[in-house]
């Protein structure tokens, strides 16, 4: 990124987190939460890959990651920071309609409540279609091969983690979840 939009999406990113960090106080007590071991493996530990290949460059030094994927575009670079801060928006939006049912984990909350408001009339999983556009926006300004596996880690890891919340959903709203389902894409309005 040689414009001046990396400090832009490093801030969005540092407003993100301390969204998520400031959330976390009032969340609700689980009632089932899934084991530490396989959250870490499916979720976290690709999280942390993802977001390391998204940090410095020079981190790569000279190897096919740190290579461009297309020639360096002033257009493409603020593109790419304007899907970032859409992103970022669209998941803190969604994380403050969701109130306290949100967790970072796949949990059932006690007096877990099914929310169809907001963002979530459109997508059943609004936090991970913002970070998804967050993550394509900043791999886009990044320009680079790394930035490309980046999305591809995160999009996997998020569809694992969808899936499991799609069953336990089913299992504790039953037919109003099903219903849901029918009417609301998963990630992508009308699409997927």
């Amino acid at each position: 990124m040689e414009l001046p939009i990396g400090p832009f999406i490093k801030a969005m990113w540092l407003i993100f987190a301390l969204y998520w960090l400031w959330g976390w106080r009032r969340v609700k007590g689980a009632q089932r939460k899934e084991a530490i071991l396989p959250r870490l493996v499916k979720y976290w530990l690709p999280l942390v890959i993802a977001i390391a290949l998204i940090g410095p460059g020079d981190w790569f030094g000279s190897s096919w990651l740190h290579a461009r994927m297309y020639p360096a575009s002033a257009a493409i670079a603020v593109l790419g920071a304007l899907l970032t801060l859409f992103g970022v928006a669209f998941a803190c939006w969604a994380r403050y309609v969701l109130g306290r049912n949100w967790s970072s984990v796949v949990q059932v909350k006690q007096d877990h409540e099914l929310i169809q408001s907001g963002p979530y009339r459109w997508v059943r999983h609004p936090i991970y279609t913002g970070l998804l556009l967050a993550f394509l926006g900043t791999a886009m300004a990044i320009g680079e091969w790394r930035g490309l596996i980046c999305v591809v880690i995160v999009a996997v890891s998020f569809w694992f983690k969808l899936k499991l919340e799609e069953r336990w959903m089913r299992d504790n709203f039953g037919l109003a979840y099903e219903s849901y389902m029918q009417r609301t894409k998963a990630l992508i309005p009308g699409l997927l």
